[in-house]
């Protein structure tokens, strides 16, 4: 025989209710023999409930309530049954209702509704329900009869939470089914005491009903039909590629459903797992999947986790002092005087210096719990020998859960490694011996990240999601979504990325999208009228009130209020990729705090092309610094803009012509002023000179500039162009020298003996910068172990396509961490 238990979403309605026949008469066909137990029709239980409230505070609002509760099974009623069918259950309503409606009169003129009251109000859905479903089977011919489940199940009178009396229990259900043949329709959460007053088994009941039910007549399987396919990898509002665990053991059921996860009623697994009796959860919605099967034993699984589940609105408490060190029985009093008011402890972790003990219980009982250990070590807490008790508010606690763990080396590092990788922060630690289950708590903010980050670590390692934000959608910004959506199937199927592009701002608007804007519609989406106004503050905030994990600012920009947050997004451990150069090259104290927020929070910032646009230059320096060398001299032409400009520049064409076929290449800023003055390389040198240790600051850097006054101070770029026009002898002048002597203009920025230079350079075939051609930069680096022939990067230094790929590749970097 099978148990078959239809929850409050499969009865929720006439609809529901015809899928729940169908597959009852499918298994009748089949000759299946079954017993059903159902609960009542979706969200009736919980309008019990409030209308049992509003009349026990004196509110006639409950009528409201009483008369929706009615209208909804004659409504289900007319819809369902036709014929004689009909007006049978038409006339048990009239009946039943008028008890109901007469209980409920008598508590609003007491404004009392004692537990067993309760008990009683609310035991009138599931008695609706599983009439009106067996008067329905039987008109569609099955043999159909309805169980009350108040005359076989019996119970103490602890009402609202009664424990059955599992010898008289079984006594009573055998001897009903030895003498009652067909289909039973069984209430669910429903039973009484030997005295015959009605009692509930606790929310979730129902299901609990289907397993006491199966052990009493040895059932083969119980099915627990409902609304999702199966026990979920973690909680799908949460978390959303969780997927159907196809096997569990009673022991990682029993987990789960101690850490939320709501398609267990924990108390179900007792009596199936004392006769040994399989458990199927499946989706009446989905009946062609198998779901999930609960059993004894499990064959290994080549993923040790199981399930990752949560329990939130949670409080940490914690009892510390050197009185508890070496004195028996402390654990004793604390959980004595936790038991006295009621607390129930979900964890609880103790270092084996017996300096502290911390436990979690729910937030709403922490006051509680808090003071009743306090009172417990008042005269410890008088002396000094105990520090005040802590109560910690806000906390969530996240359970990863799987048999076989135990046999796996490094499961509890691989999950500290993904929560440090992801900034949320580990306020407490619990593992069994057993190592079924691994438990952390974090903030409450933090819970849906990092079930997310966890989920992602132990389940789908083989594609990791990188969330985005970015601010900065000129050449560089569009160059690089182009890039990522040309090489998304490649990194998908060859490194297992998948790029999110979540935020997306220009210097006017902002758009957002928690399931990610489109590589090839985002200018739509940003010129969408449903785009907000660019507001940096608001950008700032929501990247930080989404706490997504994987999360990556990228600045695009050249503006100094948007570097001007780094610091922030940091803090906010979300990973910084950025082109712009303002916060590298600003003050020392900068820097060095950025550098410094961005090792203690373990979080990313990467510039390179901050330096060399798409040249591993930085990457260059960092490795040779990290394996011992010593920088003695390094210089560079870096200037991607200025070498194209100088390597075009020819006899016979117009400096400023030249100069502006660079900006309309988009090789310079857009001012080129930026580039021509010297202030770009400036910003160069400095971070260059910083990342081999040098303390630069920009007024330590000597430039000679290439552009006389007239040129720097003109007022706009039209009237800079206009006055460059006017120097075109001046340069001229120049080119004519360096080809008399055998050389090329180069501009050259140089670091040596803890002093930094940048200058105009006529350089002869025999140094490395003479053969530079197009938009090439190169940086020579002398070191102690490159001293005698100098280590040379050498590559494309401007342009959108180069500086966007060596964006595009730190982004990958970031997505590899």
């Amino acid at each position: 025989m099978k148990v078959l238990k239809f929850g409050g979403t499969s009865v929720a309605g006439t609809s529901q209710i015809k899928q729940v026949g169908d597959i009852l008469s499918d298994y009748y066909r089949k000759e299946v023999s079954f017993t059903v137990i159902v609960s009542a029709l979706g969200g009736m239980t919980d309008l019990l409930f409030e209308m049992s409230r509003l009349a026990s505070v004196g509110d006639g609002d409950y009528r409201l309530l009483y008369k929706e509760f009615c209208e909804r099974h004659k409504k289900v009623t007319s819809d369902l049954l036709t014929g004689e069918y009909r007006v049978e259950a038409l006339s048990a309503w009239e009946e039943s209702f008028e008890l109901l409606k007469n209980l409920l009169y008598g508590i609003f003129l007491l404004k009392e509704a004692t537990p067993r009251t309760l008990d009683l109000v609310v035991s009138f859905g599931e008695r609706s329900a599983a009439f009106l479903i067996a008067t329905y089977l039987k008109q569609e011919g099955l043999p159909a009869t309805f169980l009350d489940a108040r005359y076989c199940i019996i119970t103490d009178n602890n009402f609202g939470g009664a424990r059955v009396n599992f010898e008289r229990t079984n006594e009573a259900l055998a001897s009903y089914f030895a003498t009652h043949e067909g289909i039973q329709v069984i209430t669910g959460f429903l039973g009484a005491t030997v005295d015959g007053l009605t009692t509930t088994l606790g929310r979730g009941g129902s299901d609990y009903t289907a397993s006491i039910v199966a052990a009493a007549l040895d059932a083969d399987e119980i099915e627990i039909w409902t609304d999702v396919n199966g026990v979920l990898t973690a909680d799908p509002g949460k978390v959303k590629r969780a997927f159907t665990i196809p096997f569990l053991t009673y022991g990682e059921a029993m987990e789960m459903s101690h850490f939320g996860a709501k398609v267990i009623y924990p108390p179900t697994l007792h009596p199936a797992m004392a006769k040994g009796i399989p458990l199927r959860i499946r989706n009446t919605f989905d009946r062609t999947f198998e779901g999930s099967l609960v059993t004894e034993y499990v064959e290994p699984s080549p993923m040790p986790v199981k399930g990752i589940s949560s329990i939130h609105e949670v409080a940490l408490i914690t009892l510390q002092g050197s009185g508890m060190i070496g004195i028996p029985g402390t654990a004793n009093r604390l959980f004595e005087s936790l038991a006295r008011v009621g607390c129930n402890v979900i964890l609880i972790t103790q270092g084996s210096s017996e300096h502290s003990i911390t436990f979690a219980v729910k937030r709403e009982e922490g006051i509680a719990a808090k003071n009743a250990v306090a009172d417990s070590f008042a005269l410890e807490l008088e002396k000094g020998l105990i520090e005040p008790v802590r109560l910690e508010n806000d906390l969530s606690v996240v359970a990863v859960i799987g048999e076989e763990m135990r046999y796996r080396p490094g499961i509890a590092g691989q999950l500290f490694s993904a929560l440090g990788k992801n900034g949320i922060n580990v306020m407490a630690i619990a593992q069994g011996s057993s190592e079924l289950n691994i438990s952390v708590v974090v903030a409450e903010e933090d819970e849906g990240k990092a079930l997310n980050v966890l989920h992602d670590a132990f389940f789908l390692s083989d594609i990791k999601e990188v969330h985005l934000f970015m601010i900065g959608v000129g050449l560089i910004g569009q160059t690089l979504i182009k890039q990522m959506k040309e090489q998304a199937p490649f990194l998908r199927d060859r490194q297992g990325l998948a790029f999110k592009l979540i935020g997306l701002a220009n210097s006017r608007r902002m758009t957002f999208s928690k399931e990610g804007i489109p590589f090839d519609t985002w200018q739509h989406t940003l010129d969408n009228t449903e785009a907000e106004k660019m507001d940096i503050d608001r950008f700032v905030e929501y990247m930080h009130s989404i706490n997504l994990p994987s999360s990556v600012f990228i600045d695009c920009t050249a503006s100094a209020e948007v570097a001007g947050y780094y610091e922030e997004i940091l803090h906010e451990n979300i990973a910084i990729v950025t082109p712009n150069k303002i916060a590298t090259s600003s003050s020392l104290d900068r820097y060095r705090r950025l550098k410094f927020l961005s090792y203690r929070r373990n979080v990313p910032f990467l510039y390179e092309t901050n330096v060399g646009a798409g040249l591993p230059i930085l990457t260059t320096i960092k490795d040779l610094m990290d394996s011992g060398d010593r920088f003695i001299k390094v210089e560079g032409v870096l200037s991607g803009s200025l070498s194209y400009i100088f390597n075009t520049y020819k006899p016979g064409m117009k400096f400023s012509e030249v100069v502006k076929d660079a900006r309309d290449r988009g090789y310079t800023e857009p001012d080129p002023r930026e580039d021509l003055s010297g202030n770009d390389v400036r910003r160069k040198l400095i971070i260059l000179g910083r990342e081999i240790g040098l303390p630069l600051e920009e007024m330590e850097v000597e430039v000679a500039s290439l552009l006389p006054p007239n040129c720097i101070n003109a007022t706009d770029v039209a009237s800079f162009f206009d006055e460059l026009e006017k120097e075109n002898s001046h340069f001229d002048k120049m080119l004519e020298q360096s080809l008399i002597d055998g050389a090329v203009l180069r501009f050259i920025g140089k670091l040596e003996e803890g002093k930094a230079r940048i200058s105009l350079e006529a350089v002869k075939p025999d140094s490395p910068f003479y053969s530079l051609s197009g938009s090439d930069n190169m940086v020579v680096f002398k070191t102690e172990r490159y001293k005698d022939r100098p280590l040379v990067v050498r590559g494309p230094g401007a342009g959108a396509d180069v500086t966007a790929a060596g964006v595009f590749a730190e982004l990958i970097k970031v997505g590899n961490n």
